[in-house]
């Protein structure tokens, strides 16, 4: 028998990926999600803009949660929302709840002397104040995705960015 089986990614996260909710838009399921630490990077905000970045940092460490089991077409999705500034790489995580060491793939951010890259990023106050901003402007994202009608990518560069404060 000559069938091939398809691979799962394993995928760390740690911005706005680490909710599920928006993870359901992007993916249409939710997949596992557990936490991990990923060490030798460090998470930063970007000026303004609804998500973080992670870049190397020696003695830097980063927790977030792994997305399990996703397939090649989940994985092309992510690939997708993530955009050109970010580069999918192969990195080691620490399950929280067992301490294993797992490979996986993550996004760095491509230009790590950035001018925007400002001070630590926060997942609750993400939460409090931009999820649910971020989560209408992602399903519109997503449904571009789906239905391009000759728009590109860059016509929706702006959607994640921060409103300007008043």
């Amino acid at each position: 028998m000559s069938g091939s089986v398809a691979q799962l990614h394993n995928v760390f996260v740690y911005g706005s990926f680490q909710e599920p909710e928006v993870v359901k838009v992007m993916l249409d399921r939710t997949p596992e999600i557990i936490p991990v630490t990923l060490p030798g990077f460090k998470r930063f905000r970007l000026k303004g803009r609804l998500y973080p970045c992670v870049i190397p940092c020696e003695d830097g460490e980063v927790k977030g949660q792994l997305l399990m089991g996703l397939t090649d077409e989940e994985l092309e999705n992510v690939d997708a929302v993530e955009g050109n500034e970010y580069e999918r790489v192969t990195v080691g995580v620490v399950r929280e709840d067992n301490s294993e060491k797992m490979t996986v793939k993550t996004y760095i951010w491509l230009n790590k002397d950035d001018p925007d890259i400002g001070g630590e990023w926060d997942f609750e106050e993400w939460k409090r104040l931009h999820m649910k901003l971020f989560i209408e402007k992602f399903k519109e994202i997503m449904e571009w995705k789906r239905n391009p009608q000759g728009k590109g990518r860059d016509d929706f560069n702006h959607v994640l960015r921060d409103a300007p404060s008043a």
